[in-house]
């Protein structure tokens, strides 16, 4: 159970993520979930849940850090379509594996949330669009979803009341670019995922052309917590404008890599050393990637920044999916810029110019710098490539791409020269 006072708050996604058998129905209805659903389905108010939900500062959980109270109020009401739910649960982001837990060991929490924000957003059909490799995790949430079914906590009048919503798990087809929005909804209602032009934006104009809110798994995870405990709750942990616990996944050369969940404001040195058990060699980092692959590389001058959206964002990166990749003295940079670069042009959608010829163009120049044949004038074209890449593509994958090749010029620019030298001498 999680305690009524947030300074007592040890975990709201992961309180229960080690009791055996979590993913049942019994077992997780034996700690407490479903219990506050009656008292949200009668007594609350949608403006009431919504406005709870701003109260408790909580921020979207899956890269963009988007206020999620507001982002439900963007919802327009009363246009005469239906406002659909989806949950983003194609985690692909390099790094990034703490959704999967989730689902995984405890659905309901996630099934909880979702029927919580329909009901505060007026949904009939909500959808879980989760990443097409995630079997055994899809499996858990169809027989937890089976089980909800039965138990009347999903399907029409729910526990009596007089909200009906229906829940579908829908597999993508291992695309990295459907964990945007909108490139998601385009998969979901089958076309290829390519991310959409915004305005609209999917609260006005999403699944269908109908009012949409796409939320994380993460987010919607929290949300029974926020409305059992109230917002004032939530907004007590964690640090101003960045309240709440933040699971991080953190991998890498560290001595116990996986998933943590700690208050927003915990320091990166604490979550390594305390929760992690340290760096595998050497006492502080070379590089850290704090938020996923796509994010800027910090280093280790940043080893006590706190872990909030604020604070990386003043270091120069972002807190993103909150993926902690730790990188120590033994690493080849090269050779892990390069694979990121692969990534990248792998999973491009060819949409867009700059990010379709770029992400390829990047991947073979360093493919060429790491194989020896690299020439002095392939570190202004990377950086050149990079520069013209990021911020002119409908979506942030080119950013992303660019982001490791960027970092890798600005802080080991003799790196790549000492490469090229050596090789080609």
């Amino acid at each position: 159970m999680i305690p009524s006072d947030p300074k007592k708050v040890t975990a709201i996604c992961f309180a229960n993520i080690d009791v055996p058998k979590m993913h049942t129905l019994e077992m997780a209805r034996q700690q407490g979930a479903y219990q506050f659903l009656p008292t949200v389905l009668n007594t609350f108010s949608s403006e009431h849940i919504v406005s709870e939900m701003k109260i408790s500062g909580l921020r979207g959980r899956g890269g963009a850090g988007f206020p999620t109270g507001l982002k439900w109020s963007f919802v327009p009401k009363n246009t005469g379509k239906p406002t659909y739910l989806l949950c983003n649960a194609d985690e692909g982001e390099p790094g990034t594996f703490k959704d999967r837990d989730l689902m995984r060991f405890d659905p309901h929490l996630l099934i909880e949330g979702m029927i919580m924000a329909g009901f505060a957003l007026g949904v009939k059909d909500a959808y879980i669009y989760i990443r097409g490799e995630f079997i055994h995790e899809a499996k858990r949430l169809n027989d937890a979803i089976s089980e909800a079914y039965a138990a009347n906590l999903l399907g029409d009048n729910i526990l009596g009341s007089s909200y009906s919503m229906h829940l579908t798990v829908h597999r993508g087809a291992g695309a990295y670019i459907c964990g945007e929005e909108t490139a998601l909804i385009e998969s979901l209602e089958g076309r290829p995922g390519r991310p959409r032009f915004k305005p609209p934006f999917p609260a006005v104009e999403g699944f269908f052309r109908c009012p949409t809110v796409v939320n994380n798994v993460e987010t919607l995870a929290t949300v029974p917590a926020i409305l059992e405990h109230g917002g004032e709750w939530h907004k007590a942990i964690g640090t101003p404008n960045n309240a709440g616990m933040k699971i991080f996944s953190v991998s890498g050369n560290v001595k116990k890599a996986g998933n943590y969940e700690v208050p927003l404001g915990t320091t990166m040195r604490s979550l390594i050393e305390d929760y992690a058990g340290g760096l595998q060699n050497g006492s502080v980092p070379k590089v850290i990637i704090p938020g996923g692959s796509s994010t800027p590389w910090l280093l280790a001058e940043h080893y006590d920044v706190p872990l909030t959206y604020d604070d990386l964002a003043s270091a120069g990166s972002m807190l993103g999916s909150g993926a902690v990749i730790i990188i120590d003295e033994t690493a080849d940079l090269i050779a892990l810029t390069r694979r990121l670069a692969h990534f990248y042009a792998h999973e491009s959608c060819g949409q867009c110019t700059p990010c379709r010829e770029g992400t390829g163009w990047l991947e073979r120049i360093l493919t060429r710098i790491e194989s020896g044949q690299g020439k002095q004038e392939d570190i202004r074209t990377l950086e050149d490539a990079a520069k013209h890449m990021a911020g002119r593509t409908i979506c942030a994958l080119a950013d992303g791409a660019a982001a490791p090749i960027l970092s890798l010029l600005e802080h080991f620019p003799e790196l790549v020269e000492q490469a090229i030298a050596e090789k080609t001498s």
